[in-house]
């Protein structure tokens, strides 16, 4: 399903100057149909009321869906770019990590739809997430 078999390292090993680096996303898997990733809770992710912030769920499920988008083109000629997100946030988190895995529904040539599925630490999914991703020539 990939383009090119990236790793672990290679992702974890991209700029951190972004959004996701702010926030201390990590990968953690690829597999043959999916990846993952984990995103501390904690005061940069907080919401006032002291849970995981509904944007900062989103963040991380857009994250894996646009690395995921990326790993299915050839980057030489296609840029991913998002084209619609949204989130269902189903329970609070405190504290801890959480894990989203991100999964595809639909990989095109010129569309591609992922479904991200956040957990907490004891394995409650507490966000899910589809990314609509269009697929474009690379600006010259």
């Amino acid at each position: 399903m990939w383009f090119k078999n990236f790793t672990v390292d290679e992702l974890n090993n991209r700029p951190k100057n972004h959004l996701g680096g702010l926030l201390d996303i990590k990968f953690t898997e690829i597999g043959a149909d999916f990846i993952s990733g984990t995103m501390p809770v904690d005061e940069r992710t907080h919401q006032p009321a002291g849970i995981l912030h509904g944007g900062a769920s989103v963040v991380l499920a857009e994250t894996l869906g646009s690395i995921a988008s990326y790993m299915c083109i050839d980057p030489e000629k296609y840029v991913a770019v998002g084209l619609e997100v949204n989130a269902n946030h189903l329970r609070p988190v405190k504290s801890g990590l959480v894990t989203g895995i991100c999964k595809p529904l639909h990989v095109g040539a010129k569309t591609q739809v992922w479904e991200i599925k956040i957990y907490d630490a004891w394995g409650k999914m507490n966000c899910i997430s589809r990314l609509t991703v269009a697929i474009i020539n690379k600006p010259q």
